[in-house]
């Protein structure tokens, strides 16, 4: 069972790896991979993450269910809170996320990838919150989160029956960005990852903080807070590159220098 991180450029690529390619998670993996999620929150120059699984047939197949079939109530908050704990790291990742979905991304699966800011996938893939068949509802998120991606009605129907949902219809519904064929989608996450990189961090950075106030569902503190994070910008050396490289018509380096914090708060 591990995680497994490798860095190249300004990409780093996050690859579950467990239980016979199915990729389950189990808690010492969650670990593992909120510890990952940490290590690499710190690093400035990780400028956009790659999640995904390994293997061809999972990106990951949810939680492990022998470990919670004999959960008590205390247990299963504490379970309910460590998946919180992961997929919040996704989400407030400073820098933007792509989920790389690979195969089955189901319960716990789904719910990290759904924390992620984009997601691409296999043109073999399926996506699903079946745990009322279990017997419990979703508890990493997938109530939250996917509610606000494709509206009350269509997440309704989705957690309410279990089921699993092809590729085509994740893209028709607006869960998937894009759909690849098997051998493309790596290649595919980690172009749209190096665009991502290319362009200035600080700016980058600020827009998903603002974004993520739209998403709360804070239209009032988004716009305050998108004017402050926009006004921080002047005066930045990424700022005066962009801008100056625009004018004289060449392609512009970002170095990753950040902005005043105190501008931004």
């Amino acid at each position: 069972m591990a995680v497994d991180v490798l860095r190249h450029r300004h990409v780093a690529t996050v690859t579950l790896d467990a239980a016979a390619g199915l990729n389950v998670l189990a808690r010492d993996q969650l670990g593992l991979l909120l510890d990952a999620l940490r290590g690499l929150r710190e690093d400035p120059s990780v400028r956009c993450l790659i999640l995904t699984g390994a293997g061809t047939k999972a990106f990951a197949a949810g939680a492990d269910i022998r470990e919670m079939a004999d959960l008590t109530e205390p247990e299963g908050l504490a379970y309910a809170r460590l998946g919180h704990a992961v997929a919040n790291a996704l989400e407030g990742f400073p820098r933007p996320t792509i989920a790389a979905i690979n195969g089955y991304a189901l319960g716990g699966g789904s719910e990290l990838a759904l924390a992620c800011d984009i997601r691409l996938a296999t043109e073999e893939a399926q996506i699903a919150q079946p745990e009322v068949m279990l017997g419990i509802p979703p508890g990493w998120g997938g109530t939250q989160r996917l509610t606000r991606l494709i509206g009350p009605g269509f997440a309704a129907e989705l957690i309410y029956t279990g089921r699993r949902v092809k590729a085509g219809e994740a893209l028709r519904l607006g869960i998937f960005n894009a759909v690849y064929p098997a051998d493309r989608l790596m290649e595919e996450a980690t172009l749209l990852a190096e665009q991502i990189a290319a362009n200035s961090p600080s700016a980058v950075s600020a827009a998903k903080r603002a974004m993520a106030l739209a998403v709360a569902g804070q239209p009032d503190a988004g716009l305050a807070t998108e004017a402050a994070l926009f006004a921080a910008q002047f005066g930045t050396a990424e700022q005066r590159e962009g801008m100056t490289a625009f004018l004289e018509k060449r392609k512009p380096v970002f170095t990753g220098a950040e902005p005043d914090p105190k501008a931004i708060r």
